[in-house]
């Protein structure tokens, strides 16, 4: 299970990197382009979020009753430093707003997210390759 969600985290960031080619007035602009992109960003951040969960069972670090909890579980056991523990609190918060507050999401912050946080997600990648 894991192996697979890290695999499709890999497949789902891969397309995120190839729009960062695009400007932010093309981005912006173009909503099938911003569509895939946001759905990609959701589900990459969803896929944190799973193998987390698993890896927090697996390893009997604790359940966590929400998303949230997650990144303090990963660094109350030493997994992750408090940078990452915070944008990973972060992006879970985003991930929220892109499912549940759609209507009002500004999509140059979509484009800034793909532009400028990627490497989070791959930070937190590589924390749960290490479970494989």
């Amino acid at each position: 299970m894991i192996r697979r969600r890290l695999q499709k985290l890999g497949e789902h960031l891969d397309i995120l990197r190839k729009t960062q080619q695009y400007s932010r007035s093309e981005f912006v602009d173009d909503p099938h382009l911003y569509g895939s992109a946001e759905r990609f960003l959701q589900l990459s951040i969803e896929a944190i979020n799973d193998v987390a969960s698993h890896v927090a069972v697996d390893e009997n670090l604790g359940a966590a009753e929400r998303a949230q909890d997650l990144p303090h579980i990963f660094e109350s056991e030493g997994l992750i430093g408090g940078e990452l523990r915070d944008q990973w609190a972060d992006m879970i918060g985003f991930r929220n707003v892109l499912v549940h507050d759609y209507i009002d999401i500004d999509r140059t912050i979509v484009h800034d997210a793909i532009q400028n946080r990627l490497g989070e997600i791959e930070r937190l990648r590589s924390v749960f390759a290490r479970y494989l």
